[in-house]
């Protein structure tokens, strides 16, 4: 019979539970199979408590050098909610999301039983297993659909923060080159075979796209998939990433009379927003796509400052959301800029229109996680790769005697302190850099192009003025191959 965790059977167990638990387990269950359990089920129960928004199960047990083996399922209090047999060890139920296999849906309190199936075990062999479950409480614990970071290292990672499918209004060319929705699998494709480390997708206002991640997040063991929405009202779209809870998009109605309503969903949930395309016009073509909603700038993290749709006129052309981010900026807010391709159909030829991971956001992150990037994202250590490449790379820190500031961090300085700027740079032989904000006054340097992989040194001698300053990389055509993000400048106290 199963048992809460005891020693006496954890030293049997330990071994099966390899990877060490990011946190300690709600309920622990072991058990012992024998031959007396050949082609039988047990269902082991378990108490889940109210208020559980997701619950996530790894099994484990010895025996299988003896060909043993127990499959696994789960029923709720209510209904059968999945049966994974013996292909997988780990497992989440979610209220909007669920392991392939499982069901998503209300999690309701109650006795549930963990299904364990004996296909197979030998007359003389023992099976003893173990199953950690863990109780999520709040949206805002959701990490992500990787159980763990795909990569572990700190550094540069490159993704598309805009994409829709035919979960929303994506399509592209069936068998037949009829026109039909665009199933989501053509957008993973698409942005593996570009090289991407990471891409949210952002249906339009629905969640119904997160099974399919969750289903595709172990294939693609390279690149992490982050649940994303676009919200889209008749005041505004904005790309929320990071949650599977629900949120209301009818801002102006009764269900979320302003946007705050919205935020604080948002925001209990662990998910953060970005600002899309504000620069757009917005009426009968396209009612919404400009930025009009009143808007407490401190709870945005960031704004897209370059859309794929406006590529067509260059990143500056008609419609750019640069400026409406600046002015942002020099009102005070520390807003990062972000790209998304907003690609409706898994394109990825580089002379398509809104192909995938055109443009690039390029963030630093310290690891391949969700709760890395999305961190990443917040800090503003981040720049645009217009074009998309594999290999351009600007990092901007600034020094002053104790100081170090990165893009998206705070420098203070007294009027006459020089501070020291080091630009470094890959791929972007040929370019050379422009100044953008209050700052760019205040740099000492001369601009001849780049060499391949240079890594500069300038000088900048401070008025004292609060401002932001930020380097951008130019072709020498003038047309913008990278886009930074400020260094945001303070006063020093005298």
């Amino acid at each position: 019979m199963a048992k809460l965790f005891q020693w006496s059977a954890a030293a049997m167990v330990a071994a099966l539970l390899l990877a060490p638990a990011a946190q300690a387990q709600d309920v622990t269950l072991t058990g012992v199979m024998t031959h007396a359990d050949l082609t039988t089920y047990r269902e082991v129960p378990f108490k889940v408590p109210a208020g559980v928004t997701a619950v996530t199960v790894e099994f484990a047990y010895q025996g299988k050098e003896e060909r043993s083996v127990i499959d696994l399922g789960v029923r709720d209090p209510l209904r059968f909610r999945g049966w994974s047999g013996g292909n997988k060890s780990r497992f989440v139920v979610a209220e909007t999301y669920a392991t392939p296999s499982y069901l998503p849906g209300p999690i309701p309190s109650g006795e549930w039983k963990l299904i364990l199936g004996v296909p197979a075990i030998r007359k003389t062999s023992k099976a003893p297993y173990a199953a950690r479950i863990w109780f999520e409480r709040k949206p805002a614990d959701f990490q992500g659909f990787a159980p763990r970071p795909l990569n572990d290292a700190p550094g540069w990672y490159r993704g598309d923060l805009h994409l829709h499918t035919a979960h929303s209004d994506g399509s592209c060319a069936a068998q037949s080159g009829a026109r039909v929705p665009c199933p989501l699998f053509k957008t993973t494709e698409a942005a593996a075979a570009r090289g991407l480390d990471f891409i949210a997708v952002t249906d339009h206002n629905t969640s119904a796209h997160f099974g399919a991640l969750a289903e595709m997040q172990p294939y693609y063991d390279r690149m992490l998939l982050i649940p994303g929405r676009e919200i889209t009202t008749f005041q505004g779209h904005a790309n929320v990433f990071g949650t599977t809870a629900p949120l209301d998009f009818q801002l102006g109605g009764p269900r979320a009379p302003k946007l705050g309503t919205i935020l604080d969903q948002l925001e209990k949930a662990g998910g953060i927003i970005s600002v899309n395309h504000p620069g757009l016009p917005s009426g009968e073509a396209c009612m919404g796509c400009g930025w009009t909603a009143e808007t407490d700038w401190r709870r945005v993290a960031a704004i897209e400052a370059i859309n794929g749709g406006g590529l067509k006129f260059g990143a500056e052309g008609p419609g750019a959301g640069i400026p409406f981010w600046e002015a942002r900026l020099d009102e005070g807010f520390r807003l990062t800029g972000v790209g998304g391709s907003d690609n409706h159909d898994g394109a990825t030829p580089l002379t398509a229109t809104q192909s995938v991971g055109s443009p690039t956001t390029v963030v630093y992150a310290e690891n391949l996680s969700q709760p890395a990037l999305l961190a990443g994202i917040r800090s503003g250590r981040v720049f645009i790769d217009v074009e998309g490449t594999r290999d351009r790379l600007l990092d901007v820190t600034a020094t002053l005697g104790g100081q170090t500031a990165h893009m998206g961090d705070v420098l203070k300085l007294k009027a006459g302190d020089i501070a020291r700027i080091e630009v470094k740079t890959a791929g972007l032989a040929g370019g050379h850099m422009t100044f953008a904000g209050p700052g760019k006054g205040l740099m000492r340097t001369d601009n001849p192009p780049f060499k391949d992989g240079e890594t500069r040194v300038l000088e900048l001698r401070a008025d004292g003025a609060k401002g932001w300053l930020r380097v951008d990389v130019r072709g020498p055509d003038g047309k913008l191959w990278i886009l930074g993000n400020p260094i945001y400048l303070e006063p020093a106290a005298p």
